[in-house]
Order: C-alpha cells, then sequence, then structure tokens
C-alpha cells in the first residue's frame, strides 16, 4: 500500500482511525431521524423512545450523499437501535401472553405482533392458547431495521453500534479553529448518563487521538522495514513508544471525567449487545430484513484498530481463545480499516528483521514498544477492574443480592473479560526479543 493510497482504508496520518470532520446534520429529508437523534436521551429517560420510532416514516438511504454523511446515518441509527432495545433496561421486556389482552401491545407493528406471536392484533384471540409468546424487545421495528440495513450493508458493518460509531464517527468541536481537547468535544449523538456518557465517549476519542502518531509510526516502520532503512526505523518505533504512553495518559482520564458507578449501571447497558448476553439469549428480529433473530456482540476495545495493528507488526502471538475473539470483532470494523490491518499483517515481519539485523539500539526500542503496550494493557485491566468488577460488586450489593467473588463479569462484547484481557496482556509480554551474541552458543 502506497502512502498515497492510505485514504482508501480511511486512515490518515493527521487523524489515525477517526473519521476527519463529521458531519452533525443530515439533509432536510432525514428530519425525522435527526429529530430523534437530538432528543434520544429525553426520550429514552421518559420511556418514549420507541412511541417515537413506532411513528417514524421507513426512509430510503439513497439522498445521502459521501462517506461522512453515510457515517452520520449510520451513528444516528446505531444510537437509535441501541436506545429501542434498551429502553427499559436488561429485563424490560413485557412477555405477551395470549391470556393477557392488556398486554398485547408491543413496541412493535401490528402485523408483527400477529406473525411472530401468533396473536390477532385487532381482537386478541389466542391461536395457541397456552403459549406464552415474543418477549417485547425482540424485534426491531421495520422503519428502523431496514433503513439501518442498507446503510450497515453500504458501510460493510454489522447491525448494532460499533466502536466506529459510538466515538471514531460521534464527535463535534465546539470551537471549530480549537484543539481536540476534552474541553472544546462533545458528541453528536449521545445516550442516557449525561456527562458521564460523554466523558466515556470523549476521553475514549482522546486515546484514539493520541494513538494518531503511532499510526504513522506504523507505516513507516512497515516501509523501513521494506526498504531495509535501519536508522529510520527506529525513530519510527520511538515515535511509537511514545505515542502508546501518550495512550495510556489519556486513558488515565477516565477517573477525573466518568464515574464507575454511573458506568455500570447506565452506560454500560447501552453498549450491550445480542450476542452471549442472557438478558438477550434469543437475540433480536430485523423486521423486513429477516425472520429469524440475529446475534451481534457489543461494544468492546477489541473493536479499536490500532491494537489489531500494534499485534501484527510486533508479531504478538495470543492464544487461540483470545485470537479467535480478536478475529471476531474485524467484522465489527469498517473494511477499510480492517484493510489496513492486513497491510501490516502481510509486510515483511518486523520481530525476524530486528533479531537479523544484530543491532543493539533497535532491538532495544522494539522491546520498549512491547513494554509500553503490556503496561497500557496492564492499565486497561485496573479500568476494568474499577468499572465493571468492583462497580458490579457494589452494584447488586445494594440491591441485596448475592455476591459471588469468583463469578467473572461478562464484556459488553460478550467476552469474561478478566481472562480475556489478561491473556492478552501477557502474551504482550511473550513478544519480548532476546538478542544471541555472537559465539555465546
Amino acid at each position: 500500500m502506497e502512502k498515497q493510497n492510505l485514504a482508501d482504508c480511511y486512515v490518515s496520518e493527521e487523524h489515525g482511525f477517526i473519521l476527519q470532520d463529521p458531519l452533525d446534520k443530515l439533509p432536510d429529508y432525514y428530519k425525522p431521524w435527526m429529530d430523534i437523534a437530538e432528543h434520544l436521551t429525553v426520550l429514552i429517560e421518559t420511556k418514549k423512545l420507541r412511541d417515537a420510532v413506532h411513528q417514524m416514516p421507513e426512509l430510503d438511504i439513497q439522498q445521502l450523499k459521501g462517506h461522512r454523511q453515510k457515517r452520520l446515518a449510520r451513528t444516528v441509527l446505531s444510537h437509535m437501535v441501541m436506545a429501542y432495545v434498551w429502553q427499559n433496561g436488561e429485563t424490560g421486556g413485557v412477555k405477551l401472553n395470549a391470556n393477557r389482552r392488556e398486554k398485547r401491545r408491543s413496541w412493535i407493528s401490528a402485523a408483527t405482533e400477529e406473525k411472530y406471536t401468533g396473536l390477532d392484533p385487532v381482537n386478541a384471540v389466542p391461536h395457541r392458547p397456552s403459549v406464552q409468546v415474543l418477549v417485547v424487545g425482540k424485534v426491531l421495528p421495520r422503519a428502523l431495521a431496514v433503513p439501518y440495513h442498507q446503510i450497515s450493508l453500504a458501510l460493510g458493518l454489522p447491525l448494532i453500534m460499533v466502536h466506529a460509531d459510538l466515538v471514531l464517527a460521534n464527535w463535534k468541536k465546539k470551537d471549530p479553529l480549537g484543539p481536540l481537547t476534552i474541553e472544546n468535544l462533545s458528541t453528536i449523538v449521545s445516550l442516557p448518563g449525561g456527562d458521564n456518557l460523554q466523558g466515556f465517549v470523549l476521553v475514549t476519542l482522546l486515546v484514539e487521538v493520541a494513538a494518531i502518531p503511532a499510526a504513522r509510526a506504523i507505516i513507516q516502520a512497515v516501509k523501513s522495514v521494506e526498504s531495509d532503512d535501519k536508522q529510520t526505523l527506529i525513530i519510527a518505533l520511538q515515535d511509537m513508544e511514545c505515542s502508546i504512553n501518550k495512550m495510556k495518559e489519556a486513558f488515565h482520564l477516565f477517573y477525573d471525567y466518568v464515574d464507575s458507578d454511573v458506568f455500570y449501571s447506565t452506560i454500560r447497558l447501552f453498549l450491550s449487545g445480542w450476542k452471549d448476553n442472557p438478558n438477550m439469549p434469543e437475540g433480536l428480529i430485523y423486521e423486513g430484513v429477516s425472520e429469524k433473530p440475529l446475534h451481534f456482540s457489543g461494544g468492546s476495545a477489541a473493536q479499536s484498530t490500532i491494537y489489531h495493528a500494534f499485534d501484527e507488526l510486533l508479531g504478538i502471538q495470543h492464544r487461540p481463545d483470545s485470537s479467535d475473539f480478536l478475529l471476531k470483532m474485524r467484522h465489527y470494523m469498517p473494511p477499510a480499516h480492517v484493510g489496513f490491518i492486513k497491510w501490516v499483517q502481510e509486510a515483511p515481519k518486523l520481530p525476524a528483521y530486528v533479531l537479523k539485523c544484530e543491532d543493539t539500539a533497535l532491538l532495544s526500542i522494539f522491546n520498549q514498544c512491547i513494554s509500553a503496550l503490556s503496561e497500557l494493557r496492564s492499565f486497561h485491566i485496573r479500568i476494568v477492574s474499577k468499572y465493571v468488577t468492583t462497580a458490579g460488586i457494589r452494584a447488586r450489593m445494594k440491591k441485596n443480592e448475592v455476591v459471588n467473588h469468583e463469578e467473572q463479569e461478562r464484556g459488553t462484547g460478550g467476552s469474561h473479560v478478566m481472562t480475556f484481557l489478561k491473556s492478552v496482556r501477557d502474551t504482550c509480554k511473550e513478544g519480548t526479543l532476546k538478542h544471541s551474541i555472537p559465539g555465546d552458543h
């Protein structure tokens, strides 16, 4: 991949994997979407979001022009999907019982209700009186599902909100000429959680901002190995180590801007998917798209392209379970970003080149990059311990639920989060290279 073709991967040396200058308005035709998006949090908190979606017309995506309009549409609809599914909480679905007429009206269309519950939507006459049927909250209505499917196909993304929607394309500057700092940033679309939700999204964005020099360094490192330019490679790896350390510094902002109890009890729910989730084991039916339920993982840091690019460049070999999950998460990234990972993966192998060179300075900076990445992943473990594990124990204690300290929380992406993170950190450490001294055999 030539430098000038990086734009084809929507990767730039100025913005890394972040969408450059996202739009915050769609053409007037899409006003029904934008009206809901602008009031999304209030609609969720007043339990009126589903009603608003029911009244929404089914719009066509053909009037969306250009990549940035499509990304904004996708961001808006992704937030709407998560809001629709989780409006009433983890167990907020209402069971439709053929013998309980007052609950026959769900938040799906009457036609869909008849199709999936076996009820006459007008008279509520049961076809199978003894059977308790569909849990409401498992069908996404057509007016939302169909355009979401269309825009997702156009962008090559799954039918659920991903890191690219929540973070990479969901930011704007308060002062257009100002810096990329948390004080000068806001989200385009928000979910419940108030300032803590803003903090979560924007701190995650700032971690990506801190990774921009690392993306440049990865490009330079690959080209330096290809051209056998040792000195430029050393400089690239120095830049990469510095960038990884800056990512960790940005990560620290979570402590200042995100309350762990609000994250666990409110924000986390709206990042959750319907795969490997006991609250939605049947998955989700997308009306007008699929008659069978579909299953998708929720948000995960593993959907961030930069970590995969680090692993491919540094030759990190993860254990099978962790590797399988990471590879699955590549299906939750923009395909162009996956193309960038593949470009790094298919390049000449950096660890082999470092060993072949037998250069102490090169070996040292390579290992410093491994160490910095391991420390970043260790810090991620501490964040998850505070915001998920400990906060989860507190939440259960407040509800007077039995607390099993041995039970491991699942991440919003569906993994056993601590086992996964520790495995990834440990295999990262194992990437450290040892140089054999000539004659010392």
